[in-house]
């Protein structure tokens, strides 16, 4: 069960009812430079800031920024320089103290525990009350008080935090900073995972808590975000500070220059394209001539799973990118998992090579037939974050390491090399453990991984949520050249200009129907009409 954050006042309250100094004091690096192993992810920066302001820190995946956030939060401990928070100088890699001046950091992985009340979530490590104990009463008011702050009843105070939506628990964590005094608020990728209405509630409290006098900054990969919520933005680009200006004298082009630099002409121009300037060619156009008459690849007829799909007919031939559009609730990632065998349906058949196979009753199966999953959240349903990237890649496929069940370690870095190559991953990467990887080259490592096992259909759920438009453009391109090796892609996003741009056929869900298809063979589309298709059939398909 999930429960939505309710208004009960106006998100501006924060700035009247909390009590936060707006003095000058600022938050700063000095001279910060940071290396992980051969990887210098920070060189000599210099940053500043301001109570009263939302800074935001973009760049590519492994630009830097996140390093930077790591340093101000006291999770990074920088190889030189010195961090200082409002007048004071911080002790290196040490978040109590950096807790201690009232710097808050809040991850894109939120650290709720689901199964405490919301209410104890918030005040996890400060209770109110004496000698550490609890006081119920205390607790219960102040929650009450804090709620009436931010403008938002999240959850009801005794209620299981994990019964809140992930926009609520966000919200619980912006309590608990609150509630430990917070000076300064560090968001990391706040909105990835919210609806466009959660995300006009979160931009609402963001400038309440700009407005209060708080330091907020803000990390994040979308740029049309940054511009309408930040008031300063700051460029990294390779470890280094690439510029930094106010956010109006940004555009949405000079931001991705300034990230990619003089070398990113293929990111610039996919950039135009996505915003609805010159079509791409795409690179896997040979299948155009294929006709209706071919045998597909993947073929699956009635696909049923009880309150969620609903006699779903799919098909998809070799070569061939296909993309799946819809809203969140659609049933777009159910379908990608059920065909993975990560999720049985209730009904329906399932062709290979126009011969009829038995629906696969695992993701081991599905890979026997031919069919591996990209899963959306990378971290928790596709790395194992302990082991090296080269384990990684490998571990779809031992056998191809391996001579009598034994594993060559030689073998094994040479074919991960030889994967990981095609899509631009550094050598040196392959000796790190995934988890400190950037999210553009986590998704590599995916797509090494796949392209190791050789599978004939590859499905592909939300492949750019959380990297940076470079990254997109790479991952978007990688797709394209895997087609036209012969693989088969379904592609789900929520970034439906993406589908439009690597797409030859484009099938709209909605409410666990298929309800419209769109085929650039005979087809004439575009962006408005999708979105048509998936808005105009929300009452028709229930």
């Amino acid at each position: 069960m999930t429960s939505s954050a309710k208004p009960t006042s106006e998100p501006g309250a924060v700035a009247a009812s909390l009590d936060v100094s707006t003095e000058s004091d600022t938050l700063e690096l000095h001279g910060v430079s940071k290396t992980f192993g051969a990887v210098r992810a920070l060189a000599g920066i210099d940053l500043t800031c301001r109570p009263g302001e939302v800074h935001a820190l973009v760049g590519q995946n492994g630009a830097g920024k996140s390093t930077a956030l790591g340093v101000l939060s006291g999770r990074v401990a920088p190889d030189s320089g010195s961090v200082s928070a409002f007048g004071v100088q911080l002790g290196d890699g040490d978040p109590r103290s950096a807790i201690a001046a009232g710097i808050l950091t809040i991850y894109q992985e939120l650290t709720i525990l689901p199964a405490l009340s919301a209410e104890a979530n918030v005040f996890l490590g400060a209770p109110p009350g004496k000698a550490g104990l609890l006081n119920k009463r205390e607790a219960r008011r102040r929650y009450v008080e804090l709620c009436r702050s931010i403008g938002v009843n999240p959850l009801p105070a005794g209620r299981p935090a994990g019964d809140a939506s992930v926009s609520s628990q966000q919200m619980l964590e912006i309590m608990r900073a609150l509630a430990l005094n917070a000076r300064a608020i560090l968001f990391d990728e706040p909105t990835a995972s919210l609806s466009a209405a959660e995300r006009t509630v979160f931009h609402r409290l963001v400038r309440a808590l700009r407005d209060s006098g708080i330091v907020v900054v803000l990390v994040s990969h979308n740029l049309d975000e940054i511009l309408d919520l930040a008031d300063h933005v700051t460029v990294f680009r390779d470890g280094k500070l690439s510029d930094s200006r106010p956010t109006a004298e940004w555009t949405k082009l000079t931001l991705i220059e300034s990230m990619v630099g003089h070398h990113g002409s293929d990111t610039l121009d996919l950039a135009r394209a996505l915003e609805g300037r010159a079509p791409r060619a795409p690179a896997h156009a040979a299948f155009q001539s294929s006709t209706d008459d071919d045998v597909p690849l993947l073929r699956v007829r009635g696909v049923r799973i009880p309150g969620k799909l609903h006699d779903i007919d799919f098909h998809i031939h070799a070569g061939e990118i296909v993309g799946i559009a819809g809203l969140v609730g659609s049933g777009r990632s159910t379908f990608l998992r059920a065909l993975a065998g990560a999720q049985r349906p209730g009904g329906g058949d399932l062709f290979v090579d126009g011969e009829l196979h038995r629906w696969p009753r695992d993701v081991r199966a599905a890979q026997r037939l031919g069919v591996a999953l990209l899963p959306e959240e990378r971290k928790t349903q596709g790395l194992f974050g302990a082991m090296s990237s080269a384990d990684n890649v490998v571990v779809s496929d031992l056998s191809a390491v391996s001579t009598g069940g034994v594993l060559s370690r030689t073998r094994l870095r040479r074919a991960a090399a030889e994967s990981s190559a095609r899509f631009g991953f550094a050598p040196d990467r392959l000796s790190q453990p995934a988890r400190t990887l950037s999210g553009g080259n986590q998704q590599k490592l995916m797509l090494a991984r796949w392209t190791h096992r050789r599978p004939r259909v590859l499905l592909v759920d939300e492949p750019t949520r959380g990297i940076d438009v470079a990254s997109k453009a790479h991952t978007l391109e990688m797709l394209e050249e895997l087609a036209a090796t012969g693989l088969a892609i379904v592609l789900v996003s929520s970034e439906l200009e993406e589908i439009l741009a690597v797409s030859s056929r484009v099938e709209v869900f909605a409410h666990g129907h298929h309800v419209q298809s769109f085929d650039s063979r005979r087809d004439t589309f575009d962006l408005p009409m999708v979105v048509h298709a998936a808005f105009n059939n929300k009452e028709n398909a229930s």
